[in-house]
């Protein structure tokens, strides 16, 4: 098996990179609201920035970039990109607001009693705030290593 072409492939080290870098900030930017390290963050979904958003807009720009804006291959990267932003922002965020509810009504019902439930997890979407924040190191990101690929 040739490995040569996925190593050589800019458009993926680029998404991979995006995301990369999306995870890791999470953790100081975590740190700074809530005085605590929480290392588990880099393997989490959800918070600041949205690691979905830096890699389908990193992916899309690197595809822009390297195959043309005008080529299908880019088209379809940013309907990717839209789809997974707008559901990042949307559905799987109702999603985490319904489970932190579900959450409350939970505990309320089983207080006092010697059953134990494992909570819903509350933090699976984004706020456009934390798109945004993918959004722009995905750019970044694509543009970044563009200039020092290319």
């Amino acid at each position: 098996m040739n490995l040569k072409p996925i190593l050589e492939n800019h458009v993926l080290w680029t998404a991979l990179a995006a995301w990369f870098l999306a995870q890791a900030l999470k953790i100081p930017l975590d740190f700074f609201r809530s005085r605590q390290w929480d290392w588990a963050l880099f393997f989490a979904a959800g918070g600041m920035p949205s690691s979905h958003s830096a890699l389908v807009v990193s992916t899309a720009l690197g595809c822009g970039l390297h195959y043309g804006f005008d080529s299908p291959v880019f088209a379809l990267a940013v309907a990717m990109a839209l789809v997974v932003v707008y559901d990042a922002t949307g559905v799987r965020r109702q999603a985490g607001m319904q489970a932190k509810k579900i959450n409350v009504m939970v505990e309320e019902l089983l207080k006092g009693h010697p059953i134990s439930q494992k909570q819903l997890l509350e933090v699976i979407g984004h706020t456009p705030l934390e798109a945004i924040g993918g959004i722009l190191l995905g750019l970044g990101v694509a543009i970044g290593l563009w200039l020092i690929l290319r």
